[in-house]
């Protein structure tokens, strides 16, 4: 069975104003799974809360062996590491307590390891520089790699780190990055 694409957008601070803005412009019937990977280790996250209000696909907070469907936006709890094994997440504890967490790198890379699907990593506003080491992993399978365009990011440190991996696509605006999943999910369409 061709699974369907999965975009995981990594963030952190500021990152709440382009999760809203891409969810505004993302249609509920194009077929992908939306994995919200917000690096946040203090406090439980509210996304799950907030973020229905702009989207009419259904928002879940991922709970362990959570079935992945698409149209459909997932996130992350926090203080948690994510992984994919079949059609399942798999929460574990963070495997970086302390420091900036590394969560979005982690799960890139599980990904890239246990997704038969076409990948899509959108990195958005946050500080440091998590997901950037996954970058090129997931262009060698063949997956799209889009960082938030710098003047449109509240904290620029998360994209400009993966831009500075050298293995990002396309630099956009929510707005646009929204665009660019639509058409990649046309085009994966059966």
């Amino acid at each position: 069975m061709k699974k369907f694409p999965i975009v995981c957008v990594g963030g952190s601070a500021g990152g709440l104003d382009a999760y809203i803005r891409l969810l505004q412009n993302l249609p509920c019937d194009m077929g992908v799974a939306v994995v919200i990977v917000n690096h946040i280790t203090t406090v439980p996250t509210q996304l799950h809360e907030v973020l229905p209000r702009f989207t009419t696909m259904p928002v879940d907070l991922i709970s362990e062996k959570l079935l992945i469907e698409p149209n459909h936006v997932f996130i992350i709890p926090s203080n948690r590491d994510l992984n994919v094994d079949g059609d399942e997440f798999h929460l574990k504890p963070i495997s970086k307590p302390r420091g900036w967490p590394d969560v979005i790198t982690v799960f890139l890379r599980s990904l890239t390891e246990h997704w038969d699907g076409k990948l899509i990593a959108v990195i958005v506003s946050g500080y440091d520089g998590d997901g950037a080491d996954a970058l090129c992993g997931i262009k060698e399978i063949g997956g799209i790699t889009i960082a938030q365009k710098l003047s449109t990011a509240k904290q620029p440190d998360m994209p400009e780190s993966a831009i500075a991996s050298g293995c990002i696509d396309f630099i956009l605006s929510p707005e646009e990055i929204a665009g660019e999943i639509v058409r990649i999910a046309r085009a994966e369409a059966p």
